[in-house]
């Protein structure tokens, strides 16, 4: 797939790796849309892709929210007429024991790791059947797949993701619409530590790496799922 000006709609785009993600299409050619709550760190991001020459906008979205995802899809529209690519990435993680699990947590978790992804996935399929074409990439993790204590809930919403990225890659796929989730261990998310412990476990920049690699297959190839593990057991 060739990236140069094909328009893409990242979440969570404000840090991280959303952040990564971004960075990484700008510098392919691909217009970008930010989307996140924090609208001072989007900006931040913004900036940083300005300055390496990069088109981007910043479009302030609550994924949870159907009124402020249907305003995202519009907007981008007007901005950039189309929707080519879209990062389901915004998610949130709270890590106790079912016991002691408070239940605003857990539906902050249920809200934006299940229905941001369904409300953002659904704005953006009709133009994407129009045109016979589109690129869905899912940011899962590997607690989709491996329990453990204190991932319950966390767990729960990346195991829905991911049934819920295999149903739906089966539904589009008639449509040339590629539907592709990543599953990461543990992400160093923050930039400024360097503690050797964390340069040994995954970086927003390999999962971004991850999202090219998906994308840059052959238009007849859709990798449905992607693993992603350090080469090293992390001491």
């Amino acid at each position: 797939m060739e990236l140069k000006n094909k328009v893409a709609i990242v979440t969570g785009a404000s840090k991280g790796i959303g952040r990564a993600i971004a960075l990484s299409l700008a510098k392919e050619g691909v217009n970008v849309v930010l989307a996140a709550r924090n609208t001072e760190l989007l900006a931040v991001v913004q900036k940083e892709i300005h300055e390496t020459g990069g088109k981007v906008v910043m479009i302030p979205t609550d994924v949870t929210s159907e009124n402020s995802v249907k305003n995202l899809i519009i907007e981008t529209h007007k901005r950039f007429d189309t929707i080519d690519i879209l990062i389901n990435n915004a998610g949130v993680g709270v890590f106790t024991n079912v016991v002691d699990m408070k239940t605003d947590d857990y539906e902050a978790m249920m809200n934006i790791n299940l229905k941001g992804v369904f409300l953002c996935a659904r704005g953006v399929l009709p133009t994407m059947i129009k045109q016979q074409s589109g690129e869905i990439i899912n940011i899962a993790s590997l607690a989709g797949k491996n329990s453990f204590a204190g991932g319950s809930v966390y767990s729960a919403t990346k195991w829905g993701l991911i049934g819920f990225a295999r149903s739906l890659m089966l539904e589009v796929r008639e449509h040339n619409i590629r539907v592709v989730t990543i599953c990461p261990g543990s992400v160093n998310t923050n930039f400024n530590d360097n503690e050797k412990d964390n340069l040994q476990i995954i970086q927003p920049e390999d999962v971004a790496e991850t999202v090219m690699f998906a994308l840059t297959m052959p238009n007849r190839v859709n990798v449905s799922e992607i693993d992603i593990r350090p080469t090293i057991k992390p001491r």
